[in-house]
């Protein structure tokens, strides 16, 4: 809006705009602009830049191009005081009004302000290059100073002109106001009275209804003269008082009409005030636009005044400088010629240096051939003493040489004979000796394969025994004939085999495992692990090792090697008729396995999990009776049947009364309970199923359970069929054969104590070794302690817990949350950890809700500690690395039958904090337990399952650990220096094994 009052003052070629009045005012009246009318910017577009730069040349025009501009400027800008006429508003158009607005932009502003400037700056430029400014530039820039001066009064007087008709609109828009409140006070009157007269209409309408109950009385009552009089008054009474009414309600209407017209033009007269105080707004900001472009006017000015008085010291700044030049010039000259000369000087010095360097060399040279030839007659001398030594020598060495060469030539001969004399050994003994150099894993896959052969008919049952006595010695001809006949058809590798047979003995036994388990394709608990790891040792006393297993859905199948189904299939009884059961075989950790998978409509073993169904009694009572038929059907001949906990005690019962009349009467039955706790206790009518005699064993001798007559007792029937019964710790075998332990059956035990002894387990000391385990961040050893620090940081670091204390002791837990495992002793271990200034770690998960959920809720309180951490799953991984990290590890169990957790503790350096009972008991040793010997004390113990004895034990340890940390580093060493292997254990059950074998062969 600034632009456009400056425009009216400051255009150049507005024809229709002559000036004539001598008051120069600018009279524009509040319906002159449009209220649409917008505010265009007043600074340069990219356009209007673009055309200023071409237009501005290096220097400034010549002298008649600037004062035509002046001119121009000057007839255009300077109006005399009489020449300004007063706009018409209606000859001034919105677009009249923005052309006048570029215009001003583009005319005035961008080409007297930057071509002042631009001159300036190239005056300036001509002053520092050496020019003289020419008068002709002076007197251009003092025309356009006064041009610039011009401009600013032409500005003054449109901001007085603007202020005095901003003052007017100001005062029409009080004149406005004050008569839209006139008329807003009648508005008000006018409803006041309308609501009156509606009220007054209301009233008539009540009296008429009375009037006519009034008529309806008098009709009935009065007589007829009186009523006829009556009702000629009252109707005309009733007459003249609704005209009267009518009459002033049509005047109200007509009054109401009237005001409702004056309203309209109000509000007709309100809107073209709202449009005056937009217009007044835009005067306004036109009036800030004049006052800040004023101020840049005079700034500008001032600036161009200063230039100005600057171009006279230029000058004569300009006039030293060329004196300067021209001197340096002189001396530039003089400065040159005297290098010229140096240089040819220089150049003539060089030649000669040149010259006395080359009869430098030479000189040298000839001094250096003479000294040569000197010595070159003094060396050809010592060559021809030397190559006659050398002679002689050489007729020596060729004697010598011959005489070695006959000595030689004897040994090679002699060498050969005796090559070929162990030769002929070596091949007598490698039909007698076992081959040691190929894996378990191989000879497993043979012995499965001759007896696929055997269950599919293609070898005899008496060939497949010989071939599996064969395998047992590990004869190196099976070796040879595997290799072979390994691209041959079945048809040519069976006759490479049969070709093999011979009569020899076997020295070992044939050993069946029948389970639920198997680590680590179908692991659960201990109960795989004693599996896996006795079997692996047996095999390794060369004993043949079988397991049968069923085929579950959920084992780890990336686990099993060389797993393949056989084009056979096994029919086994149940509830009443035959169903059929394929068999899979493969091999586990070098251990051959037979996985049983029946064809039940009930999909025994397709549930997801291993144990926790409904029907589990007739899921695994139908898996003991498959395995056996398995064992018939194959025409196997074992010499033990080891079958583990309740999952599988049915074998002892079927075996003695239904498989031993059947011709598979070659085994002794050896049972390993490795928990009481579970029995697998059912209705008594549920063993018919399998086929068992229900009468027949439902008896207290036999498998009725001692607490209900009307149940059995799968455990208790497997203790009283089998030849020997076991269990995983000497302790634990005493502890059951009390009330309390033996959960109802330690009458049981105790009656049949001759055949029951308990063996301590053993863990895998392949999988579980610092030295070679792949799960931590550093293997270390006994000898090499500092990796077991390192996981100790990187422990600390995974689970976000402080690492600032490098000697604060690390306390772990790993376990199932269950109550046997002292679930409330491990949750005040924790705290009194965190009082003693220990840091703690439990890893585990629970299958009781409600204390999963407890602890649930206490790793949620702890989830930011940093000392404490709670880990509620299982994860491989993070087991192995808390074993290695953890300084102390807690096992406060109730009961613990064997428990493989302390040894695997000490196989990583971990010292135990356990209490006394069951398998901790035999294999954990307090320190301070003077009955003990020296070399046996391996941890901290108590005797009572409270939080007293914890306490006791966790302060005994901590002070240990703290005061003496030698002694606790010897403690480290000789707990990882202990064989917690399968051997010990596995020559026990050999000696079990052979002796009930013996007794049976001695028997028949």
């Amino acid at each position: 809006m600034a632009a456009k009052l400056s425009t009216c003052f400051l255009s150049h070629g507005w024809s229709g705009f002559d000036c004539r009045h001598s008051n120069a005012r600018l009279c524009l009246s509040h319906r002159s602009l449009p209220a649409s009318s917008k505010m265009r910017p007043h600074g340069f577009n990219s356009q209007n830049k673009k055309q200023v730069k071409k237009a501005t040349p290096e220097r400034l025009p010549t002298n008649g191009n600037l004062q035509a501009n002046g001119d121009d400027n000057s007839e255009s800008e300077i109006p005399s005081t009489d020449k300004i006429p007063s706009i018409n508003p209606e000859a001034i158009s919105s677009d009249d009004v923005g052309n006048a607005v570029d215009a001003e932009d583009a005319n005035e502003k961008d080409l007297n302000s930057l071509t002042l400037l631009n001159a300036i700056k190239s005056s300036m430029m001509d002053a520092e290059n050496g020019e003289e400014p020419s008068i002709v530039h002076l007197q251009d820039l003092i025309s356009m100073i006064k041009n610039a001066e011009k401009n600013i009064l032409l500005l003054n007087q449109a901001r007085v002109h603007a202020l005095e008709d901003l003052e007017n609109v100001l005062n029409e828009k009080q004149a406005l106001q004050g008569e839209i409140n006139v008329l807003e006070m009648r508005l008000a009157e006018t409803d006041a009275r309308i609501k009156v007269a509606a009220q007054e209409k209301i009233h008539v309408e009540l009296l008429e209804d009375q009037l006519v109950k009034l008529q309806k009385e008098l009709s009935a009552r009065g007589d007829a003269s009186g009523s006829i009089q009556d009702e000629h008054v009252i109707p005309v009474l009733h007459n003249d008082s609704v005209h009267s009414i009518d009459d002033e309600l049509s005047l109200l209407r007509k009054e109401n009409i009237s005001l409702k017209d004056d309203l309209q033009a109000l509000k007709a007269e309100l809107s073209d005030v709202r449009g005056t105080d937009e217009r007044v707004l835009m005067l306004e900001k036109e009036c800030s636009y004049l006052k800040c472009s004023l101020k840049e006017l005079q700034h500008k000015l001032d600036v161009s005044q200063e230039d100005a008085s600057k171009l006279s010291t230029l000058k004569s700044e300009c006039k030293d400088l060329w004196e300067k030049v021209d001197h340096l010039q002189v001396l530039l000259s003089n400065a040159t010629k005297q290098a010229d000369q140096a240089i040819s000087v220089l150049q003539q010095n060089h030649d000669l240096r040149k010259k006395v360097d080359r009869l430098e060399e030479s000189l040298e040279e000839a001094n250096v051939y003479k000294s040569s030839s000197e010595k070159l007659q003094q060396y050809n001398e010592l060559m021809q003493q030397k190559i006659k030594l050398l002679e002689e020598r050489l007729q020596k060495s060729d004697e010598e040489i011959t005489s070695y060469v006959q000595l030689y030539r004897e040994s090679v001969r002699e060498f050969q004979d005796t090559l070929d004399s162990l030769k002929e050994e070596s091949k007598r003994r490698a039909l007698d000796e076992p081959v040691d150099d190929m894996p378990w894993e191989f000879w497993s896959r043979v012995l499965l394969m001759i007896d696929g052969w055997t269950l599919e008919k293609k070898i005899s049952t008496n060939d497949a025994k010989l071939l599996r006595e064969m395998v047992w010695k590990r004869d190196g001809r099976i070796c040879d004939a595997y290799m072979a006949s390994k691209d041959k058809n079945d048809g040519e590798a069976i006759a490479t085999f049969l070709r093999l047979i011979s009569l020899p003995t076997s020295a070992g036994l044939h050993i069946v495992h029948i389970g639920a388990e198997m680590a680590p394709v179908a692991k659960v608990g201990g109960l795989g692990d004693v599996v896996t790891g006795l079997g692996k040792a047996l095999q390794k006393r060369g004993h043949l090792i079988e397991v049968i297993l069923p085929k579950y859905d959920c084992m780890q199948y990336e686990r099993i090697r060389d797993l393949r189904t056989l084009d056979v299939v096994v029919e086994s009884y149940f509830d009443g008729r035959l169903f059929k059961n394929k068999i899979w075989v493969g091999t586990v950790e070098g251990l051959p396995v037979y996985f049983i998978e029946p064809h039940h409509p009930g999909k025994f073993f397709w549930r997801g999990q291993f144990y926790g169904e409904h029907d589990d009694f007739k899921r695994f009572s139908f898996f003991s009776r498959a395995a056996l038929e398995l064992l018939l059907q194959a025409g196997k001949k074992p010499d033990i049947i080891h079958c583990h906990d309740w999952h599988t005690a049915f074998v002892a019962p079927l075996y003695w009364d239904l498989y031993v009349p059947k011709g598979l009467n070659s085994a002794r039955i050896c049972f390993t309970c490795h928990n009481f706790e579970y029995q697998g206790i059912a209705p008594a009518s549920e063993l018919a199923s399998c086929g068992l005699d229900v009468q027949h064993l439902n008896r207290p001798d036999r498998m009725q359970d001692n607490s209900a007559h009307d149940r059995v007792n799968p455990v208790k029937g497997a203790i009283v069929f089998s030849n020997i019964v076991t269990t995983v710790s000497p302790t634990y075998s005493q502890e059951v054969r009390s009330a309390e332990g033996g959960r109802g059956l330690h009458m049981t035990l105790n009656s049949h104590s001759k055949k029951f002894i308990g063996i301590l387990n053993g863990i895998d000391t392949d999988a579980w070794n610092p030295a070679t385990d792949t799960f931590l961040k550093v293997q270390y050893s006994v000898h090499d302690l500092q990796g077991k620090a390192e996981n100790k940081e990187a422990l600390r670091r995974q689970l976000g817990l402080s690492i600032e204390d490098v000697r604060q002791p690390l306390v772990g837990c790993i376990t199932r949350l269950v109550p046997q495992k002292g679930v409330h002793l491990i949750r005040h271990a924790m705290y009194r950890i965190m009082e003693l200034g220990g840091q703690f770690v439990l890893l585990g998960s629970s299958p009781v809700p409600q204390i999963q959920r407890e602890f649930g809720d206490i790793a949620q309180q702890f989830q930011t500690h940093e000392h404490v951490r709670l880990i509620l799953k299982y994860d491989e991984a993070l087991s192995h690395l808390i074993y290695a990290a953890s300084d102390m590890l807690i096992i406060p169990s109730i009961f613990e039958p064997c428990g493989l957790t302390q040894m695997i503790a000490m196989r990583y350096g971990s010292v135990p904090l356990v209490r006394k009972t069951g398998g901790l008991n035999d294999s954990v040793f307090d320190i301070d337990d003077i009955t003990v010997p020296v070399q046996f004390r391996n941890g901290f113990t108590f005797l009572n399952a409270d939080e007293r004895g914890v306490n006791n034990a966790l302060e005994r340890a901590f002070n240990y650990y703290r005061n003496g940390s030698q002694s606790w580093e010897q403690i480290v060493q000789k707990n990882m220096s202990i064989d917690f292997g399968w051997d010990s254990s596995a020559s026990q059950y050999e000696e079990l094994y052979q002796k009930s074998v013996a007794r049976a062969r001695s028997a028949t």
